[in-house]
């Protein structure tokens, strides 16, 4: 199975309450793909970068499978800039600053090599370029899923709601699937979102876990109890990459794999928030992956006797 994955590769400066880093790599497609590649090799990244962006970040990228074709470098530019001070409660955060750079030119082109690609993953980008990569694939993919935010909604609802239609998948949080729906009951809201075209829809809530919803079922996945959380940033998208890579490895987009899928999402992005950025991702051992699944199962395993 293949997976074409189009976002941001950027560089972020954080502070949350355990520290600071600077400059340190992050965007989307950067933080989907290296969680993806957790379970499949066959990834095309479609991103854009100025020269600021090192190079043998790339270079370590293509190791672990993930083809950097799809990356535009812009030369004499600069990459996609962020910047956030997260509170106490690590849930918000302010941002200080954000330099849009060579991604207020982005046009996406999927190499050829990706335009049969059986996954597609839009990460979170303009709603209408989301649409515009659709449109490119020379044939639909079996699956396709989809990342959106509260602004898009505030600023962009029509084009969002057109690119809503053509997913399978739609992934937000839960107070972006309130203002999207205009419901606060998370079951209402799901069914006025599924009735916008997709078939499934993920409600990410942070440290209290994620719903998986369905027309006639509902699956819920808890959060795993950290001692620690350095930086949440990524984490959503390092979810979303878990997600699409275990359905692409396991060649079953059923349901009930999904359910699975979840669960192998929450547990990549319990360790994204271990360390600053895409570091927890980059030394990631295949067996800690095996384990941390394991503990999500014993977390909710009970039996019961009548």
């Amino acid at each position: 199975m293949s997976l074409v994955v189009i976002g941001t590769m950027a560089f972020d400066s954080l502070e949350t309450p355990f520290g600071k880093a600077e400059r340190i790599i992050g965007g989307a497609a950067t933080y989907i793909g290296l969680s993806a590649s957790r379970f499949m090799k066959d990834i095309q990244l479609v991103s854009i970068i100025g020269e600021d962006f090192p190079q043998d970040y790339l270079a370590d990228l293509r190791t672990r499978g993930i083809n950097t074709d799809g990356v535009e470098l812009v030369e004499g530019e600069k990459s996609f800039f962020w910047s956030g001070r997260y509170h106490n409660d690590m849930n918000t955060r302010d941002t200080l600053d954000t330099q849009l750079n060579v991604l207020a030119n982005f046009n996406p082109i999927v190499p050829e090599g990706g335009l049969n690609a059986d996954f597609l993953m839009l990460g979170n980008l303009t709603p209408s370029v989301q649409l515009s990569v659709i449109k490119q694939m020379a044939k639909r993919p079996k699956l396709i899923v989809m990342d959106t935010m509260n602004f898009w909604m505030e600023i962009a609802l029509d084009d969002l709601k057109t690119t809503i239609k053509e997913v399978d998948v739609l992934s937000i949080n839960d107070e972006e699937a309130r203002l999207l729906s205009g419901e606060y009951s998370l079951v209402k809201a799901a069914k006025v979102i599924l009735a916008m075209g997709p078939r499934v829809l993920i409600i990410k809530k942070g440290e209290h876990g994620a719903l998986l919803f369905n027309e006639k079922e509902v699956f819920f996945a808890p959060a795993l109890p950290l001692e620690e959380v350095f930086d949440p940033t990524g984490a959503g998208d390092t979810f979303a990459g878990g997600f699409i890579g275990y359905l692409a490895a396991t060649e079953d987009i059923s349901f009930d794999n999904m359910k699975r899928a979840v669960i192998y999402g929450s547990a990549m992005a319990s360790f994204c928030v271990e360390k600053f950025g895409t570091e927890r991702l980059i030394s990631l051992k295949q067996n800690e992956v095996e384990n941390r699944v394991k503990q999500f199962i014993d977390l909710t395993s009970v039996e019961i006797s009548f």
